[in-house]
């Protein structure tokens, strides 16, 4: 079977980007509900943009540390989302959490960089979050994800019992690694990308929240080149 990795991006807090997101293809748009982060957009202003989606692209709420309450109201906005848990929630919140909204989840896993990457145990993290529609595998960072870090994939099992999204520093330089190291290692794969496609600032870094089209065009190329490699050398 031919090889598709799904695609999200996340981050998105203007309506011109998620033009751009949708024209080029992917599969989701993330939207950032965590009040500090710099990308954070409310539940009313995620509905507003997310019905510019077209049938087939799903919304994604990102929540960290959210009470029931919040989470029940951005679902009220957005019934047609699915949630991301980035936080501290345990297996039982998270299972909780989506059962009141009546959507699937995804959990977060928050890797270390570095060496200690090795010492995540994802085989037994995946095995307690079993109910997540999959785990999405960031970075740890300061903060709760889009910090522009990537940890070292070769680091993790060989073999995870789990569709995986893979997140944290990517862009269209090494996804393509990232994706001929970690398709043979899950039940599927996906990407995840946020800083990555985000406009450079003046005197460098990114402008958060801010997309560029080029990068969001070019990171999907990206992704479907190595497809076609991964498809030819299997």
């Amino acid at each position: 079977m031919p090889v598709r990795t799904r695609v999200k991006l996340c981050g998105f807090t203007r309506e011109q980007d998620v033009d751009a997101a949708v024209a080029a293809g992917v599969d989701a748009i993330g939207f950032v509900l965590y009040a500090p982060s710099p990308r954070a957009v409310s539940p009313a202003r995620a509905a507003e943009l997310a019905r510019r989606l077209p049938p087939f692209v799903t919304p994604v709420l990102l929540f960290v540390n959210h009470s029931a309450a919040e989470v029940a109201q951005a679902f009220e906005l957005l019934p047609q989302a699915i949630a991301q848990f980035h936080g501290d929630e345990s297996p039982e919140q998270c299972v909780a959490l989506s059962q009141q909204a009546a959507r699937p989840f995804l959990r977060a896993a928050r890797i270390p960089l570095g060496p200690e990457a090795a010492e995540f145990d994802l085989v037994n993290y995946a095995h307690l979050y079993s109910q997540a529609q999959a785990i999405l595998l960031d970075a740890h960072v300061d903060g709760f994800g889009g910090g522009g870090k990537a940890f070292n994939w070769s680091l993790l099992p060989p073999s995870v019992n789990a569709h995986l999204v893979l997140s944290g520093g990517l862009n269209a330089a090494n996804v393509g690694d990232g994706i001929a190291q970690l398709h043979p290692r899950c039940k599927s794969l996906s990407v995840d990308v946020s800083s990555g496609i985000e406009a450079d600032a003046p005197g460098g870094g990114t402008r958060k929240g801010i997309k560029d089209p080029e990068k969001i065009n070019q990171f999907v190329a990206a992704v479907r080149a190595a497809d076609e490699r991964f498809a030819r050398n299997t």
